[in-house]
């Protein structure tokens, strides 16, 4: 079983390494680095309007691209997992895994990611922001999705562990998998809560519980996707009334 889940644009790069050294590196880092080729053609100003950023982060970014290189190790880059910030790594709050927790997500965890496609939670990358929806010309390429093509698709196809995918990632982020491809058994996982008689899915609240979600499989070892169905963090529950074979909704 793979849990695939979206990056953040929020970032800590003060996370602490020393917790684990099983540490590992992205499979398309000369993907990566042809992305990067394209984003330093940008100036701070027009990295703006491509990411409807503000001045300040632009700026930042714009650093971060300039300084980017490879190759990658302890002293220049983070642990996915520590680096990323924002409600759905909120959830997961991996700061208090312990190496058996690390060495889990390591198996079952996939992050996908615009720069760098599809990254383990202990592969070292470095700071970035930049969107899988960014409407960036790469080559021949005119999007990202373009771009990455099959290969985020193939990873999880070569995975030992992708009898089943679950889905834990935001609809910008999945659209970079080709379902057509998978050959995994795929499960959408949803969360809903009831507001003006209605079950509808409200965003930030979405966000955290996929993170718990992700927590909840990590720190209890989750290899069946039925014991999902056990899930019961923030008040949330399997609804079987409303979900189907392939779309498992968690209503509160």
């Amino acid at each position: 079983m793979l849990v695939v889940i979206s990056p953040a644009k929020k970032l800590n790069e003060n996370c602490k390494k020393n917790v684990i050294s099983n540490f590992t590196v992205p499979p398309y880092l000369e993907n990566s680095k042809k992305i990067v080729k394209a984003l330093r053609t940008y100036s701070a100003n027009k990295l703006s309007k491509l990411m409807n950023i503000s001045e300040k982060i632009s700026l930042l970014n714009y650093e971060r691209y300039i300084k980017w290189s490879l190759p990658f190790d302890e002293s220049n880059a983070h642990p996915a997992l520590l680096l990323f910030q924002g409600d759905v790594y909120r959830g997961i709050s991996a700061e208090d895994f312990e190496k058996e927790d690390f060495l889990f997500a390591q198996k079952s965890i996939r992050i996908l990611s615009g720069l760098y496609g599809i990254i383990k939670p202990l592969d070292l990358i470095q700071p970035y922001r930049l969107e899988m929806g960014t409407q960036i010309k790469i080559g021949k390429h005119n999007d990202l999705y373009e771009f990455w093509g099959d290969d985020i698709t193939n990873a999880i196809n070569k995975d030992k562990n992708n009898d089943y995918l679950i889905n834990l990632a935001s609809v910008e982020y999945f659209k970079s998998i080709n379902k057509n491809n998978l050959k995994s058994k795929l499960i959408n996982i949803f969360f809903k809560e009831k507001r003006d008689g209605r079950y509808k899915i409200i965003g930030i609240h979405a966000k955290k519980a996929r993170g718990l979600m992700s927590r909840f499989i990590v720190k209890n070892k989750i290899v069946n996707p039925l014991e999902l169905k056990k899930f019961s963090e923030d008040r949330y529950n399997f609804n079987k009334t409303l979900s189907t074979e392939s779309e498992w909704i968690f209503t509160r």
